[in-house]
C-alpha cells in the first residue's frame, strides 16, 4: 500500500479597483463547505496586511486524491464568476506537496512530479 502524502494548494487573488471587500465577501462563502470536504485538513481565507486588494486562499489535503476531487467540485466554480463578473484583476494558483530533505537539496534520484495547477 502507498503512503498518502499530504498536498496543499495556495491561491493569490488579486481584486480589481474598488472590488476588494465584494471579493472578500464572495472568496468566504468557500470557507465552511471546503472544510467540510472529504480530506480536508484545513482551509483558510486571508487578507493581506499591506496590500488592500490582495487575498490568499489556501487549503492542506490529506492526499493528492482529496484534492483534485475538491478542483472539480461546484465551489471551485466561485472563481470563474469572480473573473467572469470582473471582480478579480488576477489569480495565482499554486499545488505543493511535502517533499523530503534529499528532494529539497536535489540529491534524491526519484523524480519529483511538479503537480497541475
Amino acid at each position: 500500500m502507498s503512503k498518502q502524502i499530504p498536498v496543499s494548494h495556495m491561491a493569490f487573488v488579486r481584486a480589481r479597483a474598488g472590488r476588494s471587500a465584494e471579493l472578500g465577501v464572495r472568496l468566504s462563502t468557500l470557507i465552511e463547505p471546503s472544510r467540510a470536504a472529504a480530506g480536508c485538513l484545513s482551509f483558510s481565507l486571508q487578507h493581506s496586511q499591506g496590500d488592500p486588494e490582495l487575498w490568499l486562499v489556501s487549503g492542506f489535503w490529506s492526499n493528492q486524491q482529496a484534492m483534485t476531487a475538491y478542483f472539480g467540485s461546484p465551489q471551485m466554480e466561485i472563481f470563474a464568476e469572480l473573473v467572469q463578473d470582473l471582480v478579480v484583476n488576477s489569480l495565482d494558483f499554486h499545488t505543493f506537496k511535502d517533499v523530503s530533505a534529499a528532494q529539497a537539496l536535489g540529491q534524491c534520484r526519484a523524480p519529483i512530479h511538479k503537480l497541475a495547477g
